[in-house]
């Protein structure tokens, strides 16, 4: 990460636009931190109202996860696999060589949840397309000192890509510190609630990028956050739309 990618204390995320009217909260890239993080893409929170969603797109060169906070979401695509995601559950979608899919609110209400785009090393670009969920029972969950932590992407979750990294939803009721292997890179985002990160104010919608994801001491009573961290790729990430080259 270059010296102007380096940011010391969290910024708000920005709200986009997409889809058929979709609206969400980008973490990264935005004005606030106009990059990526490598091995990251793009990450944000999105809300899609009942009528509407991301009808059938294309999508090649990356993975995608998908985490359900409130209501369901009906996944749908190229492969043939139709799904329905509901608060808790977890969808990996392996785009490599590309895929179709579409996702759309599910039983005639609105739903949320948050998506992660992670990129795929540059010689695993072409990779065949591949799909896997899991369910919110699936994915373990544990006490540990002043928080409770979800565990999507890791050690003992059903989901993995190919990229070492790992995915935790936290629930903060105290004190607790994010540590992540040396030399990966990584990001908090706040779900909801309010509390700090290294004495600096966080809460929903708020970011803290980080090229070493290792450290930081979170503070809150009933604050939920997520926090990602993976080993870069040490490649450039070219995003053109829905595509990573």
């Amino acid at each position: 990460m270059s010296f102007d990618q380096a940011v010391n204390a969290p910024v708000p995320g920005e709200t986009v636009r997409h889809g058929t009217g979709v609206n969400s909260t980008r973490a990264f890239p935005t004005d606030g931190y106009p990059h990526n993080l490598d091995p990251f893409v793009l990450f944000e929170r999105f809300y899609i109202e009942p009528d509407d969603g991301f009808p059938t797109h294309p999508h090649r060169g990356f993975e995608i996860v998908s985490y359900m906070l409130e209501g369901g979401m009906e996944h749908g695509d190229s492969l043939g696999v139709t799904h329905t995601a509901y608060p808790g559950d977890a969808m990996r979608i392996t785009a490599g060589e590309g895929i179709e899919h579409s996702e759309m609110p599910a039983d005639g209400a609105g739903c949320n949840g948050l998506q992660l785009w992670v990129n795929l090393p540059r010689e695993q670009k072409e990779i065949e397309a591949d799909y896997a969920d899991a369910d919110s029972g699936e994915l373990p969950t544990e006490e540990v000192e002043g928080a409770t932590i979800t565990t999507v992407v890791g050690e003992g979750s059903p989901l993995s890509l190919h990229t070492p990294m790992t995915y935790h939803d936290v629930r903060v009721d105290g004190s607790w510190e994010w540590t992540a292997p040396e030399g990966w890179a990584g990001f908090l985002f706040g779900v909801s609630g309010e509390g700090t990160v290294d004495g600096d104010a966080f809460g929903e919608g708020d970011v803290l990028p980080s090229a070493d994801a290792d450290g930081v001491t979170v503070e809150g009573e009933d604050l939920r956050l997520v926090a990602v961290a993976g080993e870069p790729h040490d490649e450039p990430i070219d995003q053109r739309g829905p595509f990573v080259l």
